[in-house]
């Protein structure tokens, strides 16, 4: 893969359950921070997310694995912005990445009161 991830992690026993499969909800939040900062770079400033959708776990992460989070805007409106999300596994002695997630978070940019603001203000 030519592009480089927004986040990359390796996933630790604290993440997983009994079985060694990591825990949807600490992927998803993986997800939502590499979301976080694409949408807070594009905004120039504070965005915060207002929703996540088509979230598909397509395989499972194991301990150990390391686990890389690309992140894309694919529409921008007038405050808020929807980024595409998609995580890849790699086992630790592995060059082979495989799909494990994919989801689309929608951010808002926010003014100093939290207020949503026009994206493309500075």
């Amino acid at each position: 893969m030519s592009r480089n991830p927004a986040i990359r992690v390796t996933a630790m026993p604290a993440d997983a359950n009994a079985y060694g499969d990591i825990f949807g909800g600490w992927l998803m939040s993986l997800m939502d921070s590499a979301a976080g900062l694409v949408a807070a770079r594009r905004a120039k400033g504070r965005a915060v997310t207002v929703a996540m959708d088509a979230v598909e776990f397509h395989k499972p992460v194991k301990v150990g694995d390391e686990v890389s989070v690309y992140a894309e805007i694919t529409k921008v409106g007038r405050t808020s912005m929807v980024i595409a999300t998609d995580a890849y596994r790699r086992e630790r002695h592995s060059e082979e990445e495989e799909l494990v997630t994919s989801a689309k978070f929608t951010f808002v940019a926010v003014d100093e009161s939290n207020k949503p603001r026009p994206v493309d203000a500075a």
